[in-house]
C-alpha cells in the first residue's frame, strides 16, 4: 500500500502562490504516476496535473498551464505542486494521487488507486 499526506494549503489573495506537497511513504516503487486533482462545492473532482514518475514527463489541465508546475523530489519521496498567479475560481480542495498503472487516461479520477486525504486551497479575489 502507499500513503500519500498532502500540506500547504491556505488562505491566499489573488495572485499569489502556494506550493503544495504529497509526501509518499510505502511501496513507492509500485506507483509509475503522480498526480494532483482538486474538487470545489458541488463539483466534480478534476484533474490538475500529473508527473510520470520513470522520466518526468508532465500533465496539465489547459487552466493551470502556464501557472502550476508539478515537480517530484525522489530523494524525499515527495512532490509538489507550484502554484503561481491564483485565481478565486483555484478555490477547492486539493488532493494528490498515486497510481500503479501503465496504461489508461492519466486524467481520470479512476486511474488512481491511492488518494491522499486533501488540503484546502481558498483564494480570495
Amino acid at each position: 500500500q502507499v500513503q500519500l499526506v498532502e500540506s500547504g494549503g491556505g488562505l491566499v489573495q489573488a495572485g499569489d502562490s502556494l506550493r503544495l506537497s504529497c509526501a509518499v511513504s510505502g511501496r513507492t516503487f509500485s506507483r509509475y504516476y503522480m498526480a494532483w486533482f482538486r474538487q470545489a462545492p458541488g463539483k466534480e473532482r478534476e484533474f490538475v496535473a500529473a508527473i510520470r514518475r520513470v522520466d518526468g514527463f508532465t500533465y496539465y489541465e489547459g487552466s493551470v498551464m502556464g501557472r502550476f508546475t508539478i515537480s517530484r523530489d525522489s530523494a524525499k519521496n515527495t512532490h509538489y505542486l507550484q502554484m503561481n498567479s491564483l485565481k478565486p475560481e483555484d478555490t477547492a480542495e486539493y488532493y494528490c494521487a498515486a497510481s500503479s498503472r501503465t496504461a489508461g487516461s492519466v486524467r481520470g479520477p479512476d486511474f488512481y488507486d491511492s488518494w491522499g486525504q486533501g488540503t484546502q486551497v481558498t483564494v480570495s479575489s
